[in-house]
């Protein structure tokens, strides 16, 4: 076969395989055009889900009658005109190339009416072939319906799911819309049933509203605020806390100047700000909107535009993991709580810590002559640096704090601590774990780890291959306190240990980081060598179940927990304490009654 031209309707057939995946893809490009437009009021309609029918109302701008066969044709935009325009794309289309796609492979009406015109006029498209104008009577506004979806492309009718597996991702789609604008109000149908209904933001603090009808009250009820401004950038949204992590990432969502994208550069970056605080095969639930210049990020480097390219990547992933690692290390004891509750940085310097009524809202102007533009505007919090168990660095038992007085061990695994507003209870391994954690990275930047030189060197009987991995591994021991050397095939010598590990825990300390470390970091949560190697030092060294401890040293960390970085959960993501109000303690006992 001849080189040969192809057909303008197979040209159009072939690009709308790139636009239009599946019956959601119609929606969410219409959907797109209805907020570029300006509306406040979005209504979508489905039937068998989306195939016989999508239809898609808006009380946006419009367009005018002499524009609508032109809104059909390939290329043709009102979104920009030039190069200079597309390097700092604004809305959420320019391509013009939606209508036309959705023209070609299926039954297409716009029906319109700008806002100043005394009547409306609408245009058919039927697979490629478009009719004349004709007057049409509507309420200002677009009204868009797609009908019998690639009824001329029977491959690709074949790939379409059953109606409820597509009813399905125009639902998810649609919430991931109403996520992305707070301020126009979305409704979602399927036949009569009401699947989504979400009324616009009329005030600061209703977000959380939307939020619990997309993500449900578990995630609304424990979302921690975040909003950190850096240069021309600002980060907004919701955190959810680590002890409210899923089995799967359906919960994660970004977006940047208000576009939802799935990109890995941004979905990296909340993940490594996440590694001390989740154990492994769990994953973190948030709402994250990042609003920057236009000109810095290039949202036309992915067909379906779900991914983008920053112009200094790196200072962007570095600002959103420092400023999400600091929210989510800003979480301690609170004297109010009724559980285990995050106290965000912001908040605790007096910054407004909860969103605007539009996260999405106009970027931030750009800094003027900054010696570090990137420079996170937030408060940051000094690491602690006193010893967890130096009597001199905590108060005395008697000097409650908002974790309270201690009383007594139960079982040997919980501390029971009396605070004004009932009963604590903590998990004193997950809690030790936490502080010796934070302590030993603190060490670390500042001087390095305190160390000890041993009178005697301590010889540990190894496999040969574990003294093999051992001694590769052997810069990231030095880093943690220790001095090592092979004394044979199988015989560690230990000349230096870290000064928190007792004389008579350092064999058995030893011997479980080698076993845990062998396992390697596809069974842990850290990313970071070292810090892995911290993290399972601390773990290994905490105080252990049946450890009976005095009034004095319970209090001593209780004391130290209230002052340690990410105090409200270990080092795995557990929680590490939790409180019995007294109102909840009535209830118990029908006091009251």
């Amino acid at each position: 076969m001849g080189i040969r031209v192809l057909s303008g309707e197979l040209v159009d057939q072939i690009a709308a395989g790139e636009v239009i995946e599946r019956p959601a893809s119609v929606v969410k490009e219409l959907v797109e055009n209805s907020l570029d437009a300006g509306a406040t009021r979005i209504e979508i309609d489905i039937e068998r889900g989306g195939v016989g029918l999508i239809r898609v109302r808006d009380d946006g701008r419009g367009i005018a009658a002499g524009e609508l066969a032109l809104a059909l044709a390939r290329h043709a935009t009102s979104k920009i005109a030039s190069l200079e325009d597309l390097e700092a794309v604004s809305t959420l289309g320019f391509r013009g190339e939606a209508l036309p796609s959705i023209g070609s492979v299926a039954r297409l009406r716009i029906a319109s009416r700008p806002r100043e015109a005394a009547a409306g006029a609408e245009v058919t498209c039927e697979g490629g072939t478009t009719s004349e104008v004709r007057p049409a009577a509507l309420p200002p506004g677009t009204l868009i319906e797609v009908r019998d979806l690639f009824f001329n492309v029977p491959a690709r009718r074949k790939f379409v799911r059953s109606d409820a597996t597509e009813t399905g991702h125009i639902a998810t789609l649609t919430e991931r819309l109403a996520l992305s604008r707070f301020d126009v109000g979305l409704r979602l149908r399927s036949g009569t049933r009401v699947l989504l209904e979400a009324a616009a933001v009329g005030a600061a603090g209703e977000e959380r509203e939307r939020l619990r009808q997309v993500l449900g009250e578990e995630f609304t009820a424990s979302a921690l605020p975040v909003r950190h401004a850096a240069g021309p950038v600002l980060l907004s949204g919701w955190l959810g806390l680590p002890t409210h992590s899923r089995a799967q990432a359906d919960q994660q969502f970004w977006f940047v100047n208000g576009r939802s994208v799935r990109d890995k550069l941004l979905m990296n970056a909340v993940r490594l700000a996440y590694r001390d605080v989740l154990y492994h095969g769990r994953h973190a639930a948030y709402v994250l909107y990042l609003t920057l210049d236009p000109k810095l990020v290039d949202v036309n480097a992915h067909p379906a535009k779900l991914e983008v390219r920053f112009r200094d990547g790196r200072q962007v992933h570095e600002f959103i993991f420092r400023a999400l690692e600091r929210a989510l290390a800003a979480t301690r004891p609170e004297a109010g709580a009724a559980g285990a509750v995050f106290l965000p940085l912001a908040a605790a310097a007096g910054e407004q810590a909860g969103l605007s009524r539009a996260p999405y809202a106009a970027p931030l102007p750009l800094y003027q002559a900054q010696r570090d533009p990137w420079r996170l505007a937030a408060a940051v919090a000094e690491e602690p640096a006193s010893d967890p168990v130096a009597s001199e660095q905590v108060p005395a038992a008697g000097a409650a704090g908002s974790l309270g007085t201690a009383l007594a061990q139960l079982h040997g695994v919980y501390i029971l601590a009396q605070s004004p507003q009932g009963l604590v209870l903590v998990d004193m391994h997950a809690a030790h774990e936490r502080v010796l954690y934070e302590q030993l990275k603190a060490q670390r930047e500042r001087d390095g780890i305190a160390s000890q030189h041993l009178l005697e060197p301590i010889v540990i009987e190894l496999k040969p291959h574990e003294l093999s991995q051992l001694m590769e591994q052997r810069a990231q021991w030095q880093a943690a306190g220790f001095e090592i050397d092979a004394l044979g095939p199988t015989r560690l010598a230990l000349r230096r240990v870290p000064a928190l590990l007792a004389a008579r825990e350092i064999g058995a300390v030893v011997r479980a980081l080698v076993a845990d470390l062998a396992l390697g970091a596809r069974t842990h949560h850290l990313e970071a060598a070292a810090d892995r190697f911290l993290g399972t030092l601390a773990c290994r060294s905490a105080i252990h179940a049946r450890r009976r401890l005095t009034l004095e040293e319970m209090d001593a960390l209780l004391r130290q927990m209230e002052a340690t970085e990410r105090a409200n959960q270990c080092n795995h993501g557990r929680p590490t304490w939790t409180r019995l109000t007294l109102q909840q303690l009535d209830q118990l006992f029908l006091r009251g009654r």
